[in-house]
Parts: C-alpha cells; structure tokens; sequence
C-alpha cells in the first residue's frame, strides 16, 4: 500500500455533511477507517503529491531501560516486560546509541543535566534519590535516560529515511522541561528527537496523546514557530497545564494546540478531538515530519489514567495521524500502564506495518 494520503482536509462533502460526497476528481481519497463504523476523514490530495511506500515499522529500543527500575513503582522496566509480546515478531530492530550533550543541550539547560547525572552518580546500588515525590533517580537512571533520548533521535532518522519508527523506551519524556524532571520524566525524549530533526528539516510536528499533558514538550518550544505542539488529554489532571488558551507566544503564537477532555472521554471525543482541531492544526503547518508521543494510559483499563479507550482505538488515531503525513511519523513511548498496553502497541504497529 502507497501513503497517499497527503493535502488539506476536507471534513464535508457539497451538502454539508460530514463524508458526503466530494467534488469529482482523481486526488479525493478516505482515510482508513475499516471496521470503525465511523465516517472517513477526506483528504484532497493535489495533483503534485508525493507517494511514499511505507516500510514496516522499526522499532529502536534501549537496552539500558532495565537500569532505571524501582520495584512497586508504576514506571518501572516491568512496563516493557508487560507489551513484549507485541515486540517479538521478527519486525526490523535498533539499538539505541546513547544522545550527546550537544543533543541535549538543544533543549535541556546545562545546569539541570549536571544536577541530573551528579544525583544518578551519587545513587549507591539499590539506592534512590527523587527528583519529586513520583520520579525516581537511581544509579543507572543517566545512562537508561541518555539511551531513551538517543533511540528517540534514531527513530526520527528512519521517519526521514522514509520508514516508520517507534522508540519503545522508558524512562518516559514529555513532563520534562528545559530545567527539571517531573512527572516520572528525567529527559524529554521527543523534544531532543524534534531539536535533532530541526537541524535537517524546516517544520516538525509533536502530537502527544498521552492522557497527560506534556507541559514539558509545550515549554520547550512554546516560542517557536518551527515545532507545532498538539495534545489531547484528560483535564482537570496532573500536570495542570494544557488550557486551550495556551497557545503559543512571539514567533510561536498559533503552534500550541491543546484538546482537554473531561475524565471518561472515550473514542468519540478522541475522534472528534483529531478531526475537528489536531489534523486540521496540522494540515496547516504541512511539518516535515510528525513525531508522537505515544501514551497509551488513556486505556479504560489503565490505573493512573481515568479514560474509557480500547486498544483498537489506537490503530485508528496513528491512521489519523498517518493521512496528514508527508513522511511516515516516528513514535516515541510515554505513560500506560495497563493490562491491555500490549494490545494497544500491536495495533498501532498493524497500522504501521501494512503501509509495505
């Protein structure tokens, strides 16, 4: 199958309604929706698109992860164990190299990464120090941490290679600002991805839908109009942040895009949530690539997240995402942490994979 699927959005037909027929022309093709029951997104594609065979999905991996674990926390290596199923299918594999301090330093201050390595060197074995009362800093946590960054920034370089890619890799990233770790974040994996992306492309795209906002994510690039940053998520919640009215300031006004949605919202508020505001934001932008933080603790059966998502759910947004395209997306892991996450990362890697 051929990604074809990009150009501006079309969410109505002649008669007003929401995929009714479109004018008469070759370039009119629906987003797959199969077995949704839902109505298709159109996308007009002009007659100059670019067509893209899409190679399956590559996953790039940090093999370092196991060194940042605390047992009975809800961010531990027992996450990884828990989707394993949905890795070991002889799909195509990285290993990840560790991120540079130049790599860093694109959106970390130097301060907060000294302090960082110093409080993970200063951890003896089977010590914990916590950068707050829920993120945790143990001896190997700099090196897991780096190594997450590092396999971000190798899944953005397959993306612009022309294959999808996911970084499956903890610790988390997108609580994680330019000064301090929060929210089980030490190093914002996806802004270091996007940073490194900005020295080869003009314009990246960040959709995060992770059931937290990624106040992080927002703060690094609040002010630029080179990174276009949307989250849907659950609020009122942890972190706080995320109103619609932050959207952006000086060169960045208009390149915040934030979706609140009430606790319990399930498929149809997400669907709403990307058709009416995330893939029009971004059809706009027309990014070079589109990275995701991938979270998927918006899963009814997840513990900490409080929303009412299934796992094929998650098939249908990363289709979403893929129609607005230009390049196939890179993924980056964030939260979840429930009995079905699993299933949830195989869909979104069935979609993926098809595009062969």
């Amino acid at each position: 199958m051929l990604a074809v699927f990009h150009g501006c959005i079309c969410g109505a037909g002649k008669d007003g309604r929401f995929g009714a027929a479109l004018p008469d022309t070759p370039w009119s093709v629906p987003v797959l929706c199969a077995g949704t029951g839902r109505a298709p997104i159109f996308f007009i594609l002009p007659p100059c698109i670019f067509l893209y065979a899409m190679a399956p999905c590559t996953l790039v991996l940090n093999d370092l992860s196991v060194r940042h674990d605390l047992k009975g926390h809800p961010e531990s290596e027992l996450r990884i164990a828990k989707i394993g199923s949905a890795l070991s299918r002889g799909r195509p594999s990285l290993g990840a190299s560790p991120a540079t301090m130049d790599d860093l330093l694109r959106v970390h201050m130097p301060e907060y990464l000294s302090r960082l390595e110093d409080l993970s060197a200063r951890c003896r074995p089977g010590g914990v120090a916590f950068l707050d009362s829920d993120t945790y800093v143990v001896s190997g946590s700099w090196d897991a941490a780096r190594y997450a960054a590092g396999a971000s920034i190798a899944a953005a370089g397959e993306a612009l290679s022309g294959r999808p890619a996911f970084a499956v890799v903890r610790p988390p990233g997108h609580h994680a600002g330019p000064v301090y770790g929060m929210g089980f974040c030490l190093l914002n994996n996806v802004a270091v991805a996007a940073a490194w992306s900005l020295s080869r492309v003009s314009q990246v795209a960040i959709i995060d839908w992770d059931v937290h906002h990624g106040n992080g994510t927002q703060a690094m690039f609040y002010d630029s109009d080179r990174v276009l940053y949307c989250s849907v998520h659950r609020s009122p919640f942890y972190p706080g942040t995320g109103s619609r009215e932050e959207t952006g300031s000086g060169a960045g006004e208009g390149c915040t895009v934030n979706v609140p949605l009430p606790a319990g919202s399930g498929s149809d508020a997400y669907l709403r949530a990307f058709q009416e505001e995330i893939l029009p934001a971004v059809c706009s932008f027309d990014p070079d690539l589109i990275l995701i933080s991938a979270g998927q603790d918006p899963l009814a059966d997840d513990p900490l997240g409080g929303m009412n998502l299934e796992p094929g759910d998650f098939g249908v947004l990363t289709e979403l995402v893929c129609s607005a395209a230009r390049k196939p997306p890179a993924l980056v892991l964030e939260g979840g942490y429930g009995p079905s996450h699993g299933e949830a990362v195989m869909e979104i890697l069935r979609v993926l994979d098809q595009w062969e």
